[in-house]
């Protein structure tokens, strides 16, 4: 007999889950799931649909990152056009994709994830949120909400209308960068920058208060996967995908993201709706692999930007071989924040972003696409097969968290094995629980689709079944 915990809902996550942790007589964990319980049926319901809706049709995926979408499926739909975009849209669209990884970064680090780190983990809950934090910390909730702001402003700007937007379109974008609008964004770089720069100085600085997360927020050997240029650096729009072993070598290098079915497999566990993909040449078990900004850092030579590459070399020293433990993932959205900043100054730059030829127009040419992008989450991959009059047939859709899930199981049962006592259930050890899940950022079809009231219930049950105590917020 086992007695066993519920956490329902997670707290301060993108979406709706729930977390089962199993203890044994002797008060041992023996296992912990996830369970992602929302059905969103995306790929069912594009089916006979349009090829060319796919972009503001998949984007109503997520609230967060619909960006990522547009792109992913963007590139598809590219590919059933078979056309060769104009390099000023592609450059346009590195630069929304750069603002939604901005955004949504700063949107899990201080809104989401700052709480536990500054508040505590134990602290109570009525304060542990954003508005205890801005009585705690208020510049820091100050730097966090401007450089939000910022991301989303870029998109607004660009794309005139911050979320869902329908500017990023088969063959390109919808409209031209205007100088003015561009001139807007580069004169806000400096300020965005400096407070980046001052939050990873204070948070560097903080990480020995910390050792104890590091040490078993999902720290285990994994492969890691994601998107890079020829040359290894880090990419966030185009390239191709790299899979760096737990030790920082490179076990697969420049795969073709088209590919991708030769080597990730799907897998479907009964107690969750969100997939559990895998590396295919190691199987199911030993092939679990990390995305997202822990991962992109992990498997790139170098970012590309001079303080960029400046942090990710500090960052690359916190282990000899790859950086293993998911707490990193806060440090490196950090990093990823700063890079971002720092390419979209650089692509701004460049006099050809003002060309007027963003757009390449055709008819159906090919009866299969594949578009992959990184997500701020991770790897995303969009694929569609049509008839001869361009609907869709087929869609298979690998959202970014879900790479992340096999890893993000594994990473609750470690917290839940260091931190569950079972003698006495207290809202502090549960809330590492969550906060491991809150590392990966996971955004599972996404809060703005939310409706009512969500609770969070917490029961703890003995072996004969009796409910010992419950826990409600």
């Amino acid at each position: 007999m086992t007695q066993k915990i519920v956490i329902e809902q997670v707290t301060r996550i993108e979406g709706h889950a729930k977390v089962s942790i199993f203890v044994n007589d002797d008060g041992s964990v023996q296992d912990a799931q996830v369970h992602v319980t929302q059905m969103r049926g995306f790929e069912k319901f594009m089916e006979g649909r349009p090829f060319y809706e796919m972009p503001s049709l998949t984007a109503r995926t997520c609230g967060i990152c619909p960006v990522s979408h547009l792109i992913a499926s963007s590139k598809a739909c590219d590919q059933i056009l078979a056309v060769r975009i104009p390099p000023t849209a592609i450059a346009l669209r590195r630069i929304i994709n750069l603002g939604q990884i901005v955004q949504s970064h700063a949107l899990n680090f201080f809104y989401l994830s700052s709480p536990d780190l500054l508040l505590g983990m134990d602290a109570d809950p009525a304060k542990r949120n954003l508005f205890g934090l801005l009585e705690h910390s208020p510049q820091i909730v100050r730097d966090g909400v401007r450089l939000r702001r910022f991301g989303q402003q870029v998109i607004e700007r660009l794309a005139n209308k911050r979320i869902h937007p329908g500017w990023i379109v088969p063959g390109g974008v919808a409209s031209p960068l205007e100088a003015t609008t561009r001139d807007l964004i580069l004169s806000e770089i400096p300020e965005v920058k400096g407070i980046i720069r001052r939050t990873l100085d204070w948070y560097k600085k903080s990480l020995n208060n910390y050792e104890e997360y590091i040490r078993t927020f999902a720290k285990f050997p994994s492969l890691f996967l994601g998107l890079v240029s020829p040359a290894g650096q880090l990419e966030h729009y185009h390239g191709s995908i790299r899979v760096v072993t737990a030790s920082g070598s490179i076990l697969a290098d420049q795969l073709a993201p088209d590919a991708y079915s030769a080597y990730i497999g799907e897998a479907v566990e009964p107690w969750s709706y969100l997939k559990s993909p895998y590396y295919k040449p190691l199987g199911y078990n030993d092939g679990m692999y990390r995305v997202g900004p822990l991962a992109r850092l992990n498997i790139a030579n170098k970012c590309g930007t001079l303080e960029a590459d400046q942090e990710l070399a500090e960052f690359k020293c916190l282990d000899r071989g790859a950086v293993l433990s998911s707490f990193h993932y806060h440090y490196a959205r950090l990093i990823e924040i700063l890079y971002g900043i720092e390419r979209i100054e650089q692509l701004l730059n460049d006099p050809e972003i003002l060309s007027r030829k963003v757009r390449a127009h055709a008819e159906v040419n090919n009866l299969e696409g594949i578009g992959v992008s990184e997500a701020p989450r991770g790897t995303l991959f969009h694929h569609y097969k049509v008839n001869e009059d361009g609907l869709i047939e087929s869609a298979n859709l690998i959202i970014a968290s879900g790479n992340n899930n096999l890893a993000m199981n594994r990473g609750v049962l470690q917290v839940a094995r260091s931190s569950i006592r079972a003698d006495k259930l207290t809202e502090g050890m549960l809330n590492r629980v969550e906060a491991v899940i809150r590392a990966f950022d996971p955004c599972l079809a996404c809060s703005t689709h939310a409706d009512g009231h969500m609770l969070m219930q917490i029961e703890f049950f003995a072996p004969d079944g009796q409910l010992i105590e419950s826990m409600t917020r």
